[in-house]
């Protein structure tokens, strides 16, 4: 699939100096940036299906833990007295 992409005059010189500074095509910059950027976004899209999809859990059910009992359990990661996870409760 050919796709053209048109970006104005100092983006262009920006895409070629970083290019030139890092030793690689102005086009692998460009598929790198486009490629970074879909993942971030991808990324954002499922935090935020995955905090939908437990709040309408957490509607129905009730369950939850708080932040005090997440924190808790936290911080002690990785000590002598490293608590395994905290259940859900209502």
């Amino acid at each position: 699939m050919a796709t053209s992409l048109k970006i104005d005059d100092t983006l262009k010189g920006r895409v070629r100096q970083l290019a030139s500074q890092r030793r690689r095509s102005p086009h692998w910059i460009m598929l790198e940036a486009i490629k970074q950027y879909i993942e971030r976004e991808e990324a954002s899209e499922s935090f935020k299906q995955e905090a939908l999809a437990s709040w309408t859990a957490y509607k129905e059910t009730g369950r939850h833990l708080s932040g005090e009992e997440v924190r808790a359990w936290l911080n002690s990661w990785g000590t002598d007295d490293e608590k395994p996870a905290p259940g859900c409760h209502t």
